[in-house]
């Protein structure tokens, strides 16, 4: 099992911060954000992971390695040195494909922060690994920020229909969903919506833990809860 961790991006609403510190390595609770993320994954048994890089690029991997430190394998699928380089969700997963295998893979932002279990994961991707899906997608409650939602969900399966849930940006792909796609900037969505149209995406909703931390506020505010609480790897019933 492999897993690629989004990091590429400048994180327009987290500046200045992320104009000299690339946003995956700022800090809550006494580990960067993204440690969350590696651990949480380790913890999982997912120890070979990807993580794509362009804005400060040099600065994550560097400051990550080779992963050693975290009981884990971390490889680098560098997009360009600059945020102009980023290729978004959808072009990342495209360029990261060569160092992501064959199999179901987990693709997840790096500066979430959620008590998630990502063992819960085993069943979905054996599906996917049969063929009885695509993708399989973690919703999670909407928050104040996105009202609105993104996608809805029915029998276990991602529909288009309301009422809406709001991305986890937690994720499972086939790599087979990508196939004859060219590197380039692109979305997720509203491509992968074409699949949901067709049934092919699975969804949970999760009702636990998870932070998006966007603003330098927010990330004020999360240092905080997790000084006071910490952190606990939850498994609430899925639906």
């Amino acid at each position: 099992m492999k897993a690629l961790l989004f990091a590429a991006g400048r994180g327009e609403r987290m500046r200045p911060l992320s104009d000299a510190t690339a946003k995956p390595l700022l800090r809550a609770g006494g580990r960067r954000l993204i440690e969350w993320q590696i651990e949480a994954l380790v913890r999982a048994g997912v120890r070979e992971i990807v993580i794509n890089t362009a804005h400060l690029a040099q600065q994550i991997e560097d400051t990550l390695g080779d992963g050693s430190r975290y009981h884990a394998r971390l490889r680098y699928s560098r997009e360009g040195d600059r945020a102009e380089d980023a290729l978004e969700t959808l072009g990342g997963i495209v360029h990261a494909l060569p160092l992501l295998g064959a199999a179901p893979f987990i693709a997840a932002s790096s500066d979430i922060v959620t008590g998630f279990d990502y063992s819960r994961l085993a069943g979905p991707l054996a599906a996917i690994a049969r063929g009885a899906a695509d993708a399989h997608l973690v919703l999670v409650d909407n928050p104040p920020f996105h009202a609105e939602g993104d996608m809805g969900l029915s029998g276990g399966r991602v529909r288009t229909q309301r009422p809406h849930l709001t991305y986890g940006n937690i994720g499972i792909f086939s790599p087979a969903l990508f196939e004859g796609l060219r590197p380039g900037r692109a979305r997720l969505f509203p491509w992968l919506f074409r699949f949901v149209e067709r049934g092919r995406v699975s969804g949970e909703h999760f009702r636990g833990r998870w932070h998006n931390v966007g603003t330098p506020a927010e990330l004020d505010a999360l240092d905080a809860e997790l000084a006071g609480g910490g952190m606990r790897t939850t498994s609430p019933p899925a639906s």
